[in-house]
């Protein structure tokens, strides 16, 4: 292995799988669309592979970086790039900026779900969109069909997930054992649910989705009366047997909207 690929292993990002391929960082990149007055931020920052290129784009970029001598070096490296300002944090404490922001980064991969969380779970953050390279595993269960995760459920009412190009281990150093992928996120020019309700959405689909096989008809059945479930199949145009997690988010929506308008506030789950 050639020696400055030695060099950017990071001992406090536990999952940290650097990417070395510039071709594939720059058309990452490009993905994201960043304008001249936008500011970014690079989750698990490195030695700047991705911070370097955004901020010949970007307006401002936040460099993350939680490995002391990874900062330290990348510190060193940019201290004459003004528009970037490197930030030795564990990104999971670091508080997110209060205006516009968008982020393009490889992510430390053994907290995955912990940054999307961060991101995606309070619905009135700021984030934009999002251009991250994660495992190709857990991007499929964030988009899948099948809903068993109310919490992936509430992101999916704000945001929409896309998987695109994969990306072999062979371009990482060091290189992860399975397969990545570029994964996408962007606000929802509607969101399905106020931002505002989001918690109380939260609430329904975690009762919900308790037992996610259930049919609708049994899983919503100790908010909804018999008759209200019976109208509510009807305008969701599905069998009385479907399954709960079967239901897509304009289902969810239509559920949540009917539940708000027409079931009393002591029947809605807390």
């Amino acid at each position: 292995m050639p020696k400055n690929r030695k060099q950017i292993r990071s001992k406090s990002n536990a999952g940290q799988h650097f990417l070395h391929n510039k071709r594939l960082i720059h058309q990452i990149i490009s993905i994201a669309n960043i304008q001249p007055n936008e500011t970014t931020i690079d989750i698990g920052a490195g030695l700047g592979a991705f911070s370097l290129p955004l901020a010949e784009k970007a307006n401002r970029v936040i460099a993350v970086e939680n490995d002391p001598q990874l900062f330290e070096k990348l510190s060193t490296k940019t201290k004459e790039k003004t528009n970037i300002s490197v930030v030795h944090q564990d990104f999971l404490q670091f508080s997110l900026p209060r205006h516009p922001y968008v982020v393009v980064a490889n992510i430390p991969y053994s907290i995955t779900t912990s940054i999307l969380h961060k991101l995606l779970h309070i619905p009135s953050n700021c984030l934009d969109r999002a251009v991250l390279i994660i495992e190709k595993g857990p991007a499929k269960r964030f988009t899948k069909k099948i809903h068993t995760n109310p919490n992936i459920l509430k992101w999916r009412m704000c945001f929409e997930f896309k998987i695109g190009q994969t990306i072999g281990p062979e371009n990482f150093s060091p290189p992860p054992r399975v397969d990545s992928v570029v994964f996408s996120i962007n606000r929802r020019i509607k969101p399905m649910i106020p931002a505002a309700e989001h918690h109380r959405f939260w609430s329904l689909a975690s009762y919900a989705l308790k037992y996610p096989n259930l049919p609708v008809s049994e899983a919503l059945l100790g908010v909804f009366t018999s008759p209200q479930i019976t109208r509510l199949l009807r305008t969701l145009k599905i069998d009385r047997n479907s399954t709960i997690c079967s239901i897509n988010e304009q289902q969810w929506a239509t559920i949540f909207q009917t539940m708000t308008r027409y079931v009393p506030s002591y029947r809605w789950p807390k």
